[in-house]
């Protein structure tokens, strides 16, 4: 298992928790353990996760900018603020239209 980039019981942001890097996606393990686990991820404009699947839902949180998930080939164009369950096992991409940041959260079971 990884370390875990945040602290417990120490107060923290989401947005200034994980910074921009030129072409790339950055991921941030908040918290894991056998339940789940939540992300803080960055994406610069135009990257992506190509289509792959997981074996539980997973929630996404858009923190901040502009992104596309697609879903079984349906696409959803999520802002600041909204939200997205993406179902255990069904084929999902992530694209960034903007800069943007978004919150995972994944629970087992």
């Amino acid at each position: 298992m990884s370390q875990e980039a945040f602290k417990k019981a120490e107060k923290f942001t989401l947005n200034n928790s994980v910074d921009y890097t030129d072409g790339g996606v950055i991921s941030k393990i908040i918290t894991r353990n056998n339940a789940g686990n939540i992300t803080l991820f960055s994406f610069d404009e135009q990257q992506s996760l190509s289509e792959h699947t997981a074996p539980f839902d997973a929630m996404v949180q858009i923190i901040e900018g502009e992104a596309m998930i697609t879903i079984n080939k349906v696409q959803f164009q999520l802002l600041k603020g909204e939200c997205l369950i993406m179902p255990a096992n069904e084929p999902h991409a992530v694209y960034a239209k903007t800069r943007f940041k978004m919150l995972l959260t994944m629970i087992k079971g």
